[in-house]
């Protein structure tokens, strides 16, 4: 019988391995992530990407405030603000007049001047017709929660900008806040204060009642509720005897700057 030549089975061997490997080769996938693109393959987002463009940071945009209770004849009315981009969407009454007719003007007015307050994106607002006092007291309040708003934006730009500053810097900074107009029973009570340092370093009434007897208690209380807010640096200061609603009015408006103030 003939024996197979051994060079022969070399070269027999060699040419099954090389015809192996060039069909394990011709059968696996492409991995090449061009090539799977070309074919129509979708590549896979990252988390980030999938998120819908709704959430995250156009949430995270919006701010939701609540403006100083305004008093007025018939109860406390106090506006809450929803604020994203600059503008109102959307704005309620936490607390508005109730009780008898008043229950029916609050309910007749307020869904009015919350959509006003919505459209305008301000507290420049018409009043509701029959509802004076609600009107007011909600343009009151909605204002207060607007100044607020302003305050906090004023507050985070400056600590933007007072990032890279000196260390000493942020003490030297003097602001000047009106607060909210505090209705009393003989007019309006408004003030205004300089705050450096975190204190009060000057206090004044830009409104306050006048005509009759109402000139002089002004004349004898406000220098004296302009004293202790300096002397206090808070709303927690006496009221001048004989001149209870004008003290009353101006601790409200006092607060309300203090509240723009962070304070």
């Amino acid at each position: 019988m003939r024996k197979s030549h051994p060079v022969r089975r070399v070269v027999l061997a060699t040419a099954a391995t090389v015809s192996a490997v060039v069909l394990l080769l011709s059968l696996k996938p492409s991995s090449d992530p061009g090539g799977a693109e070309a074919a129509g393959a979708v590549p896979q987002q990252t988390s980030a990407a999938q998120e819908s463009p709704q959430g995250g940071a156009a949430a995270a945009g919006q701010t939701t405030v609540t403006g100083d209770a305004a008093q007025t004849q018939y109860g406390a009315v106090q506006v809450r603000l929803t604020v994203s981009g600059g503008k109102i969407t959307k704005a309620e009454a936490v607390q508005a007049p109730s009780g008898g007719t008043s229950t029916q003007k609050t309910e007749l007015a307020v869904p009015k001047l919350n959509q006003a307050a919505v459209a305008r994106s301000s507290a420049d607002i018409d009043s509701v017709s029959g509802a004076t006092y609600t009107s007011t007291g909600y343009k009151q309040s909605l204002q207060s929660a607007l100044d607020k708003v302003k305050a906090a934006q004023a507050a985070g730009a400056s600590q933007e900008a007072g990032a890279g500053a000196s260390p000493g810097a942020g003490a030297a900074q003097v602001r000047t806040l009106t607060g909210a107009a505090a209705q009393t029973q003989y007019g309006p009570v408004q003030v205004r204060i300089t705050v450096s340092g975190g204190k009060i370093t000057k206090a004044e009434a830009v409104q306050a009642p006048s005509g009759g007897t109402s000139t002089q208690k002004t004349e004898l209380a406000v220098p004296k509720l302009n004293q202790a807010a300096v002397a206090r640096s808070s709303a927690d200061i006496d009221s001048v005897s004989g001149a209870t609603y004008t003290s009353t009015g101006y601790k409200q408006s006092l607060q309300s700057a203090l509240d723009q103030a962070g304070g």
